[in-house]
């Protein structure tokens, strides 16, 4: 009994160690770069600048069921899988637009890559695409995601908005930050589109 009990501490303290490190490591990883401009006690309107994205696109309708594939594709590209063999930094967060007719995956590409110095991707499903300025309210939540998730802070934020006036354009889409393997302190935001006024 008393060298199970040790056991299980010593698992504990790997478990906690690990974990402390993914948090680390995490907390050093470039987060795509926004500005809030309101601040509301449930959600917040951020103001994102055009960014660079390594994008896939698939018929896939639930979060389920693009998660895993799309990143493995993405990864792939990020890992090598290109015509200079690059390995490219993981950033964050990733983007989902999940619909019942054409879903996405995109990994936002560090600020030092526009489309001119990133290398092409071997797989002809990953696109370079450049995203436009826009505004977006955005929720946040922890935990491991899953699709029903995701449709109760869709439906969260869009009361919030409506309640406040705010309209909204577009799908509601997932954002994911973390690894899969880090279990301590994830986030998860459902964003939208926006109109939004920073003058009034």
């Amino acid at each position: 009994m008393k060298t199970l009990i040790i056991i299980s501490f010593a698992l504990f303290i790997l478990f906690f160690v690990l974990q402390s490190f993914t948090r680390m490591s995490v907390n050093k990883t470039e987060e795509q770069k926004y500005t809030v401009v309101y601040k509301d006690k449930e959600f917040e309107i951020r103001f994102y600048p055009a960014s660079i994205f390594a994008s896939i696109t698939s018929d896939a309708k639930t979060y389920k069921e693009l998660a895993n594939p799309g990143f493995r594709m993405l990864a792939g590209y990020i890992f090598g899988g290109n015509e200079n063999e690059t390995k490219i930094s993981m950033t964050t967060p990733v983007h989902m637009d999940i619909s019942d007719s054409a879903s996405t995956m995109s990994f936002v590409m560090p600020s030092s890559y526009d489309e001119n110095n990133l290398p092409k991707p071997n797989d002809p499903n990953v696109k370079i695409v450049r995203s436009t300025d826009e505004y977006v309210a955005a929720i946040q939540f922890g935990g491991f995601a899953s699709d029903k998730d995701i449709e109760f802070y869709s439906g969260k934020l869009q009361k919030l908005l409506e309640a406040k006036g705010i309209t909204s354009y577009g799908h509601y889409r997932f954002l994911g930050y973390n690894p899969p393997f880090q279990v301590i302190g994830r986030r998860n935001e459902i964003i939208v589109s926006v109109n939004w006024d920073e003058n009034k």
